[in-house]
């Protein structure tokens, strides 16, 4: 691929190819966005490094040039929803201790899921500087080899009886007031194909004159402004329940149906990530959190590149006697 590059710049404009390795550093804001979500945007960072090669190809000495750059890094980050409304979940027709019946219900409310991954980022970039300014675009292909998700809520339960609308904050009977919910679980993200776009510039002197004696630098920094945009959906293949309630009422240990061996049902409680879960409807039937999860992050990056050694022609070759490149003139090698 960067062979075809350099002889298509060169066959085009009779490029003169430089060639330069590197690393870059960058920080900025990490964004989830679900779409038709009861979930708002998350906000958070992030922060990565890594390597690249750039291919630099132009008119020799000329303050316009084409750039291709591929690298491999790593980054890591950390991102939080906030459920933008509450979520109640029924059981229907369950018996109490007296064995009357009742549905059984969940309010769920101030739910936050926090992410925390590291991935692997390979950039494929192409674009051009011109004297200071520079600008690429292209994509970055992200690898997710670890994610958590931490889930935390407040939960409230309470009885309806058929003759009594509502029984809350009774312990005997498992209805509890804002008791807390927290969980954590290894979850997946699918392979993020990042648009990128990247608009900055060279920092220290750039030299403007041209000629084989003007000095030139091999060492080269850049500061830049930078978005990436997923394209690709982030939702793991695997759905499950959004929120996970035991299938049976029962507080009586001498009941054969009886299998919790904690003071609360709300012990046994799930919340499952949204990367991986649908939403129980109060009917049982569910729907997804969100149709889709793309990834956004903004921020800013810094890099810097080394020349790579080349072979240079001489004005004034005093060494090259005998050779057929040049002729001589009075003893000395002029190269044509």
């Amino acid at each position: 691929m960067v062979l075809l590059i350099a002889v298509l710049f060169s066959g085009a404009i009779q490029a003169k190819v430089n060639n330069y390795v590197g690393a870059y550093g960058f920080v900025g804001e990490w964004t989830l966005r679900p779409v038709e979500s009861d979930y708002r945007p998350s906000l958070g960072v992030a922060g990565g490094a890594g390597f690249l090669y750039e291919l630099q190809a132009g008119k020799a000495y000329h303050p316009a040039r084409f750039l291709f750059d591929v690298g491999v890094g790593a980054w890591g980050g950390m991102t939080s929803y906030a459920q933008s409304s509450d979520m109640t979940v029924e059981l229907f027709n369950q018996l109490d201790l007296q064995g009357d019946r009742f549905d059984y219900v969940y309010e769920v409310k101030n739910r936050h899921d926090q992410y925390k991954n590291v991935s692997i980022q390979v950039p494929i970039l192409l674009g051009f500087h011109y004297h200071r300014f520079y600008m690429m675009a292209g994509a970055k292909i992200n690898t997710a080899i670890f994610t958590k998700a931490y889930t935390s809520a407040d939960i409230t339960t309470y009885g309806r009886y058929a003759d009594i609308p509502e029984l809350r904050n009774m312990p005997d009977y498992q209805f509890f007031n804002d008791a807390k919910l927290n969980g954590s679980a290894k979850t997946s993200l699918k392979l993020d194909v990042n648009l990128s776009l990247e608009v900055g510039g060279r920092l220290g002197i750039v030299t403007e004159a041209s000629g084989y004696d003007v000095p030139k630098r091999t060492i080269e920094c850049r500061l830049a402004g930078f978005i990436d945009y997923g394209v690709t959906d982030l939702h793991s293949n695997e759905t499950k329940a959004g929120f996970t309630a035991p299938d049976i009422y029962d507080t009586n240990p001498s009941s054969p149906s009886y299998v919790y061996q904690t003071t609360s049902m709300v012990d046994n409680l799930q919340v499952n990530d949204i990367m991986s879960t649908a939403k129980i409807n109060a009917d049982g039937s569910t729907v997804p959190f969100a149709k889709a999860v793309n990834n956004l992050m903004v921020g800013i990056k810094f890099t810097v590149l080394f020349q790579l050694p080349e072979d240079k022609k001489c004005v004034i070759c005093q060494d090259a006697y005998g050779s057929s490149v040049g002729r001589s003139r009075g003893g000395v090698k002029y190269e044509e």
